[in-house]
């Protein structure tokens, strides 16, 4: 039995119930990790192909089945740390899609164990 996977990026139940409603509303969707600005730093949502990509994004991972993208200068200050998503009241991002719904995502992490950081160096991917 190989040994489950490193995830850089997980969501909770409430994200990802969130993430469904926004999915039947607004089809294919994709995360970006703002880095700050006007928006702090929330992971924002948008529709599939919204955001255009830099070569200075990177693939974090999916949440409920969405790609989940960190600029590389945020990825390397949050690299020891798995990204959680959840769900708070509140009014989210003004471009991001979740906005109207009353509820906005919300970045939690947590730091790697030395087990998962080293399964991550390994695998190549910090």
């Amino acid at each position: 039995m190989s040994p489950k996977p490193v995830l850089q990026v997980t969501a909770t139940p409430a994200a990802l119930q969130l993430i469904e409603e926004l999915r039947a509303q607004h089809g294919d969707l994709m995360f970006h990790q703002s880095g700050g600005c006007c928006d702090g730093s929330a992971p924002m949502c948008y529709a599939a192909g919204e955001l255009l990509l830099g070569d200075a994004d990177r693939l974090l991972g999916r949440i409920g089945g969405a790609p989940f993208y960190i600029s590389q200068a945020q990825f390397e200050y949050w690299k020891h740390t798995q990204l959680i998503i959840d769900v708070v009241a509140g009014r989210g991002g003004m471009f991001s899609l979740e906005g109207p719904s009353g509820r906005r995502f919300l970045t939690r992490s947590r730091l790697f164990d030395d087990q998962e950081w080293a399964a991550l160096q390994a695998a190549g991917r910090v």
